[in-house]
């Protein structure tokens, strides 16, 4: 039986899939997952518009420079102002983003593939976005995860680097140096 690490090790960037449908249900429980995520003050400012229809994941990735990958299903994770109250509101992208890789967690650990595409703060993938899902201007597309069955297979990996690791204290007498590639967590 694999552990949490396992899974978050497993979790990797899929961007090939086969063209076989992502049930309902499985949907569902990615969704139920991301809303197990944490919030500041509970505030749950997020909404999620899921794509199942070919039709409407065609338009979306005309309008997607950077997500043109072939994903038979979306969830997109997005933050309603109006819910974002209070103080609280300025963390509506933390929020979100832990509720998006909730997603790509859980889908990990069903067996599916996902990928992050990056929406917010860059108007020029917004605006498209919020055009083809309908989204009113008082919520923000933060990203939208493509999930499918994959078509590939990564190996789990960390990308673990001690050289960006302190203990107790920032140290601005260390150099920095390029990630290792390819770090395997076993």
């Amino acid at each position: 039986m694999k552990n949490i690490l396992d899974y978050i090790y497993q979790r990797r960037s899929i961007r090939r899939y086969i063209d076989k449908k992502v049930d309902k249900e499985i949907i569902e429980s990615l969704v139920k997952a991301a809303m197990a995520a944490p919030t500041a003050c509970n505030n749950q400012p997020w909404e999620f518009i899921i794509i199942t229809e070919k039709e409407v994941m065609d338009n979306l990735r005309e309008n997607l420079t950077f997500g043109q990958y072939n994903a038979t299903a979306a969830i997109v994770v997005c933050g309603n102002m109006k819910l974002a109250k209070g103080g609280m509101r300025n963390y509506w992208v933390q929020d979100c983003s832990a509720a998006m890789e909730n997603i790509l967690l859980a889908a990990s650990g069903l067996g599916l593939g996902g990928v992050w595409i990056g929406v917010h703060p860059i108007p020029s993938v917004i605006e498209p976005v919020s055009e083809v899902l309908s989204i009113p201007d008082y919520v923000v597309p933060l990203g939208i995860a493509y999930i499918g069955y994959p078509a590939e297979d990564k190996e789990p990996r960390t990308q673990y680097n001690e050289k960006r690791v302190y203990w107790e204290k920032y140290d601005v007498t260390r150099k920095h140096r390029a990630r290792p590639k390819n770090l395997k967590y076993r």
